[in-house]
């Protein structure tokens, strides 16, 4: 974690006092459980969605039983790769790679794997991907707000030094032993620092950004992978500017720009340019969703 200088403390945002709870011999993570939470509520807001377009709940449940697995492995797969100097090199352990319950997945890799992982499960049904693709792109965006409270509880992914408010304290963690631990020790109380808290822009972003779909949907009752679009670029123009605020050690490219940034970016313009040239595309009916029109 990289130190930053501590503000004047008056009202601010407390971090959770530990991130890691023991139940017996086995450790508990609350990054986990806010990344299962979301799983749990994307699923079951698709099944409602998309059973409303007129598809089948079985149809969500076998994808996200293929999407899932992926999309976390796609996620840590991208992490890896675009901040390997964690994980390789002199003083690193590479078996880290694998312990994803400590933090570390990118949207990125998980969306384009999930996808790709629900675009099989649906060719092999014989379904159409559009109307699944927009029956989950709020559920999807919403399990992302969720997630990143696991962020909140790793005392991870912050910006620089804030007086603000709403500024959020990180405070010294040591085990049991004393040895500081940022991440899996508890608080001693001690704040180190106050900070931009970039996870919290993100949750209230995204949350906005779902709202805009649902309200989008039902109004222009938007079809062919449109509402799909709408959340790519909604939640990438967000996340181009959060990107800008967080201070934590990343991958950059192009002269010191961080590799995030041209990500959002590049996807941002991309979708922009997929929702132009679709615009004209109608909402599916029911018989079209269920297969029945197709040969």
């Amino acid at each position: 974690m990289t130190a930053v200088a501590a503000a004047p403390l008056h009202a601010t945002i407390p971090s959770p006092p530990q991130g890691v709870w023991t139940l017996g011999p086995l450790p508990v993570r609350a990054y986990a459980v806010c990344i299962l939470i979301g799983i749990v509520v994307a699923v079951a807001w698709t099944v409602r969605r998309y059973v409303a377009r007129g598809g089948s709940a079985e149809t969500v449940i076998d994808a996200a039983v293929a999407a899932v697995p992926a999309g976390i492995v796609g996620g840590r797969v991208y992490h890896v790769i675009t901040d390997h100097e964690k994980y390789f090199g002199p003083g690193r352990d590479w078996v880290d790679v694998v312990k994803i319950t400590n933090g570390g997945l990118g949207i990125w890799g998980a969306v384009v794997a999930g996808g790709l992982a629900v675009w099989a499960v649906l060719a092999w049904k014989r379904l159409p991907l559009a109307p699944f693709a927009d029956a989950v792109a709020p559920p999807i965006l919403l399990a992302q707000a969720v997630g990143r409270l696991g962020n909140w509880f790793n005392q991870e992914l912050y910006g620089g030094p804030s007086a603000s408010p709403w500024a959020l304290e990180i405070y010294r963690r040591v085990t049991d032993t004393g040895a500081v631990d940022q991440m899996n020790g508890h608080s001693t109380g001690q704040v180190i620092a106050t900070v931009q808290p970039t996870f919290l822009y993100e949750i209230v972003w995204n949350v906005a950004v779902v709202l805009l779909l649902v309200w989008a949907d039902r109004r222009f009752r938007m079809g062919g992978g449109r509402v799909f679009m709408l959340y790519v670029a909604g939640y990438t123009f967000g996340r181009f500017f959060i990107e800008l605020i967080r201070s934590d050690p990343a991958t950059t490219v192009l002269g010191g720009v961080r590799i995030n940034n041209v990500t959002s970016a590049v996807v941002f313009v991309v979708a922009v340019v997929l929702l132009v040239l679709t615009r004209g595309r109608r909402r599916e009916s029911p018989a079209e969703v269920a297969g029945a029109a197709r040969p």
